[in-house]
């Protein structure tokens, strides 16, 4: 293990420490400043020749800043002659701009793919990308993990037995479908028009929810605008309580306030983006730790073990 090196940017500083830990590790030493000018500076402050780097950092807001810290780190391990580069990316930033879905714009997915390979990342490890064929855009190998593991656990030791699983849109049916045949419960689906980008109005429900608990389940809440729109629409359909699972909070916006004011009784995230003050003036958000999952894929990784069997 003494070939391992966990360096982290600034953008989740707790859950790099929380993953040193369980590794057993100490968390390397790597200044990331900026300059008066906003320039950031990065300096390695060890010797990391031949060494299996990971690097950890969420593209979560500001994600241009964190972006760039993770862009300008890969090129200063490149330099100083690491092994191995590997990104552990929790929250993958630009995800949602996977296609084309009007003339004249950019897949700025494949171009954050691009950026990295071209800095000299060797391997990313990811969580619960938006849409599973980003894999595809990289030509370096890709680990994409799944919270599924611990919302399971969670939704298993808090929930009943007369839950049903709902997918806030088409798009969520194969995620939703899979945590219901692990629950073994029932599957319903919203049906949502969205008429602008952030803006959703959700339509109608498909599937038995009536005096029923139900689970609204997606991979990021965003603004929770087809999140909250989702959960009136459970109300009027007559379940019985309304609680959301979600990788990744991005909370942005109104996000807090709508959940705060909203049908849903709780709202389950994971730290792979940091909460901060959110968490804290909205009562009904709980946050999960992914560092275990994590430092597992992370040791796997470098050990050349099998990392897919962690979601067997």
């Amino acid at each position: 293990m003494h070939r391992l090196g966990l360096f982290a940017g600034n953008s989740i500083p707790e859950l790099a420490q929380a993953i040193c830990r369980y590794i057993g590790i100490t968390l390397g030493n790597a200044q990331v400043k900026t300059f008066s000018d906003g320039e950031i500076r990065i300096e390695i402050r060890e010797n990391v020749r031949g060494k299996d780097v990971f690097l950890l950092q969420s593209t979560c807001a500001p994600v241009n800043d964190h972006l760039m810290e993770l862009l300008l780190m890969i090129d200063a391990f490149k330099r100083s002659s690491a092994q191995r580069i590997t990104t552990v990316i929790p929250y993958y930033g630009y995800a949602r701009q996977d296609k084309k879905v009007v003339p004249r714009v950019p897949i700025s997915a494949k171009l954050v793919a691009d950026l990295l390979t071209a800095a000299g990342a060797n391997r990313v490890i990811t969580m619960d990308l938006h849409a599973g064929q980003i894999q595809g855009f990289f030509d370096i190998p890709v680990d994409n993990l799944f919270a599924a593991p611990v919302l399971l656990e969670h939704i298993k030791e808090n929930l009943d037995n007369n839950t049903v699983i709902v997918s806030p849109d088409a798009g969520g049916v194969e995620r939703a479908r899979a945590f219901a045949k692990r629950l073994g419960t029932q599957l319903a689906i919203i049906d949502k028009r969205r008429i602008a980008p952030n803006q959703a109005e959700a339509m109608n429900v498909v599937g038995d929810v009536r005096k029923k608990t139900t689970v609204i389940l997606d991979d990021m809440v965003d603004t929770a605008g087809t999140l909250c729109q989702a959960a009136m629409a459970l109300k009027e359909h007559g379940a019985l309580a309304i609680h959301a699972y979600c990788a990744h909070a991005v909370l942005s916006g109104p996000a807090v306030k709508r959940i705060r004011d909203s049908e849903i009784e709780t709202l389950v995230v994971t730290n792979t983006i940091p909460l901060g003050e959110k968490a804290k003036v909205c009562d009904k958000i709980r946050v999960l730790s992914v560092s275990k999952l994590l430092a597992e894929a992370i040791h796997r990784c470098h050990t050349g073990s099998s990392v897919s069997s962690l979601f067997v």
